[in-house]
This record gives structure tokens, C-alpha cells and sequence, in this order.
């Protein structure tokens, strides 16, 4: 195992973080898996990208508990240097605004917004420290363009954008790159509820995208031929959004 190819993909169980997975283990990064509970889907992600030929281990905290969260952080930080940073995990719990509990906010709020600060500021200070790094953040389409039913969805998406842009400033002088990629309706496990017929008359491809297609930005944001990209925002959408 390299110490300079290592990616810790957060939410990395499921859907587009387990697509994610796969691809960087395909491109050689030994990945640590982050997932909250699902530990059954976590090892078949990892037995998944064993079976390619590749490696990692499973990395399991909640990213909305910030004393837990760190401490994983500190053990795994501790045994890697994190090259590569995806930060995929995210909940949506659509709902009218009107109707929105304090619960479903704060919900959508913690797991797709405040976790950026708590996980990205432990691992950034090592990528600073050590002069390279890559951090590559799955927002959406929701985040530029809204859709009803998902202010609170559409705020953390939109926020995570505006962190992006900043982040990338902070830290371009010391190679360190910070990007987004925003999918539209991808086929997993979150979309499975919607309308696939209204929803796909919307979009100019007439169809969903796949996990894989994500996977493929995130695999050219973490390779060497992105090393003048920092701070963009890449929609993986259909033509949805332009």
C-alpha cells in the first residue's frame, strides 16, 4: 500500500459514494470506506473492490456526531496520509416548507452541511502540511437551480458550493484542489421514490444518469490531469441545469 494514494470517501457504502469507491480503487488509491450504520453494505463495498484487486478498510462514525467523528479521524489520520478527500455522504427528506419540522431541518441541515467543517478541517491541515491534496465534494443540481419541496436540501447543497469556492482559495497556493461536482437524478437508492416519467420528461439525455458516470468526475478530479482545477463546480446532470 502507497502512503501518497490513499482517498477516505465519506459515505462510501452506498449508491455514489460505493461508486466511488470502486473507481478510485480501480485507479490504484487504497480507500477508506466511511458509513454511518450499514455495516453489511460497507463490507460488500470493500469485498467488492477486494475482488477488483484493490484494497482499503472500513472507516464507521457518524459525521453528525463531532466528537465521534474526530476521534475516527484522528486514529485513521493518524495510520494515512489522505490524498484524496470525497465527501459523498448526504440525506434528503423532502417537504414543504410550511410543513418542515425542526427535525427534518436540522436532519438534512447537519448530515449535508456541518459535517464539511467537522471533516474537512482535520484532514485539509494534513493535506497543507504536506503540500498536495485533493477534496472533492458531491453537491447537486439542487443546489443551483432549487426544487421544491428541498429548501433545506437545496440550502446545504447551495452552502457546500459557496464552501467549495472558498476553501479552494484558502488553500491553492499549497497544491491543495477543492472541487464540486453536482449530479442531477442519478439512479440510486435516494431517487427511488420519485416519478421516474415526470421527473425524466425534464431532462434533455430522457434519462437518469448512473452512479458510475459521477464516479468517472471524481476520478479525473483526483487524477493528475485536473492539476490546474481548483474551485469548479462540474455538473454530472443530463442538461438539466445548464
Amino acid at each position: 500500500m502507497s502512503d501518497s494514494r490513499n482517498a477516505l470517501v465519506v459515505g462510501g457504502s452506498r449508491g455514489i459514494g460505493r461508486a466511488i469507491c470502486l473507481r478510485l480503487a480501480r485507479d490504484g488509491f487504497y480507500v477508506a470506506i466511511n458509513y454511518r450504520s450499514n455495516t453489511f453494505e460497507a463490507e460488500k463495498t470493500l469485498a467488492d473492490i477486494r475482488e477488483a484487486g484493490g484494497d482499503g478498510r472500513l472507516c464507521p462514525f457518524d459525521i453528525t456526531d463531532r466528537t465521534a467523528a474526530r476521534t475516527a479521524l484522528d486514529s485513521l489520520l493518524g495510520s494515512l496520509t489522505i490524498e484524496t478527500l470525497v465527501m459523498s455522504a448526504g440525506v434528503r427528506s423532502d417537504q414543504l416548507l410550511i410543513f418542515m419540522t425542526d427535525a427534518q431541518w436540522d436532519e438534512v441541515i447537519d448530515t449535508n452541511l456541518r459535517s464539511f467543517h467537522t471533516i474537512v478541517r482535520p484532514v485539509v491541515k494534513q493535506m497543507l502540511l504536506d503540500r498536495k491534496g485533493r477534496i472533492i465534494v458531491i453537491s447537486s443540481t439542487s443546489g443551483q437551480s432549487g426544487l421544491p419541496g428541498q429548501v433545506h436540501y437545496a440550502a446545504t447543497k447551495a452552502g457546500l458550493i459557496g464552501a467549495v469556492k472558498a476553501l479552494a482559495q484558502e488553500c491553492a497556493k499549497r497544491n491543495v484542489l477543492v472541487n464540486a461536482v453536482t449530479p442531477g437524478f442519478i439512479e440510486t437508492d435516494m431517487t427511488g421514490d420519485m416519478d421516474r416519467s415526470q421527473v425524466t420528461a425534464r431532462i434533455p439525455m430522457t434519462r437518469f444518469g448512473t452512479a458510475a458516470e459521477v464516479a468517472s468526475v471524481v476520478s479525473f478530479l483526483a487524477s493528475p490531469d485536473s492539476s490546474y482545477v481548483t474551485g469548479q463546480v462540474i455538473a454530472v446532470n443530463g442538461g438539466i441545469y445548464m
